[in-house]
């Protein structure tokens, strides 16, 4: 008797923390007043630093529940916020969202409950890093490509390779770039390097930036070590980055499309490209909490997000692309060419972030992320 009862307890605590979504393929019940969601910096906004750009306001009115936001500005930082099992919503990318899905800090969604799902890009449709066993644990939100980002005093005309970050050179000005570059402040790095290799020495044979055997890994924590004395910063705050290409002599580095937007909306001389060797990217998901305390409120913003004016408001402030084409022509923030401009038709070239496994497809057997968290770290630190 005592078992049963405990059972009992137990569902009855598992019905309240799923609060008004009782018969959860049917239909999303009231709002419980609130949604926490853990993003990237300039992911959510609600007019603070630009009043044209606010997707919250609105959604606050029409439904009642206040939007929280935490930004993060690693995936490894967004992964460590959803193990507190105290956020609704994350905005993550490839290399953080299985890591949630295994250790269980999400949960699989109702897509039924998010009418708008039907309108997401075909390319991101049933994509690995959100979609696992056949279930799907979020919805999609942007995508796009880890740019370099650099100073046109300097480059007259485009870097064509990432080699002026990764390797000593003398820049178009006559100087060094010691100390004039910056690198990210992520395990993940490690893929930017990969994929350096993979077009500047074939005979590594470098399938996949994110599935490198012993061998190949060793080489590339070898360039990046070479590369260590070069870095001004290895920054992870967009707003830092930000101040050090306006005050602190930074010329050259990896970057999103949020910074150069930026930037350039401040009339400062900073361009953008992609070069011969292509990027890395993310394609970010909006992911539920297994404790989400306001899942009613959490389908809401899924809902309102897939929104096609949201979907291109957003993509004009960060330099994205949409998950919805129709966005394409819906934002009058984003304009007739902004997808054009922002690389709409670019995904392919992308080879966007995921988290690397020791079982990999490209090769069998790869050395795990775990591997490239603690030798990043010692070669940050200069070991």
């Amino acid at each position: 008797m005592l078992k049963v009862v405990v059972a009992v307890l137990a569902v009855s605590v598992s019905v309240i923390g799923l609060s008004a979504l009782a018969q959860s393929s049917m239909k999303v019940g009231k709002g419980e007043g609130r949604v926490d969601i853990v993003a990237w910096p300039g992911y959510i906004e609600r007019g603070a630093t630009d009043k044209a750009y606010d997707w919250v306001t609105g959604f606050e009115k029409k439904t009642g529940c206040k939007v929280n936001v935490k930004t993060a500005g690693t995936s490894d930082e967004m992964v460590t916020l959803m193990n507190q099992g105290t956020y609704d919503l994350v905005t993550a990318s490839g290399d953080a969202s299985l890591r949630m899905v295994a250790g269980k800090t999400v949960q699989a969604i109702d897509t039924k409950l998010v009418p708008s799902f039907a309108k997401i890009d075909s390319r991101l449709k049933n994509a690995p890093w959100y979609v696992d066993n056949g279930k799907t644990y979020g919805t999609p939100y942007q995508w796009g490509p880890n740019v370099m980002m650099y100073s046109t005093d300097v480059f007259k005309v485009a870097p064509v390779s990432w080699s002026v970050t990764f390797e000593e050179t003398i820049l178009p000005d006559g100087k060094s770039n010691k100390g004039r570059v910056q690198a990210y402040d992520g395990p993940i790095y490690i893929a930017d390097a990969a994929l350096y290799l993979m077009k500047k020495d074939a005979s590594l044979g470098i399938k996949d930036p994110y599935e490198l055997n012993e061998a190949q890994y060793t080489k590339v924590l070898e360039l990046l070590r070479n590369q260590r004395p070069l870095i001004q910063r290895y920054w992870h705050d967009v707003n830092v980055q930000i101040q050090d290409f306006t005050k602190e002599g930074v010329v050259a580095s990896g970057a999103w499309p949020f910074q150069v937007n930026t930037m350039q909306a401040n009339k400062q001389n900073i361009a953008s490209t992609i070069p011969q060797e292509g990027a890395t990217g993310w394609a970010d998901t909006t992911l539920l909490g297994a404790k989400a305390k306001h899942p009613n409120c959490a389908y809401m913003w899924m809902e309102h997000s897939l929104n096609p004016v949201v979907q291109g408001d957003v993509s004009a402030w960060f330099g994205s692309n949409p998950a919805v084409p129709a966005a394409c022509t819906a934002s009058k923030l984003l304009g007739k060419d902004g997808c054009k401009t922002n690389g709409f038709t670019n995904f392919t070239k992308i080879k966007f972030w995921k988290t690397p496994v020791s079982s990999c497809k490209s090769q069998g057997t790869c050395v795990p992320y775990n591997r490239w968290v603690s030798d990043y770290v010692a070669i940050m630190g200069g070991k």
